[in-house]
């Protein structure tokens, strides 16, 4: 999925876990280097920390119901 790219829990159902997991790896370096950034002063779109910490809680949440559904989480 690209860095500006949305998408809803609906699409993230159809991902595998694998791939969920990977796209929650990648969003949180997203957020960290968007947090260092912030700090330094370089960060010209704030917002994308906001977006990008959703985007983990959908991930995560995707996650979440498979488990709870019993499904595999790997």
């Amino acid at each position: 999925m690209a860095a500006g790219k949305k998408s809803s829990a609906r699409d993230l159902r159809q991902e595998p876990p694998g791939d969920l997991r990977q796209q929650v790896d990648a969003a949180r370096r997203e957020l960290w280097d968007a947090r260092i950034k912030a700090r330094t002063g370089s960060l010209t779109q704030p917002h994308q920390i906001r977006v990008t910490r959703r985007r983990i809680a959908r991930l995560l949440t995707v996650l979440q119901e498979r488990e709870r559904a019993g499904g595999s989480p790997t």
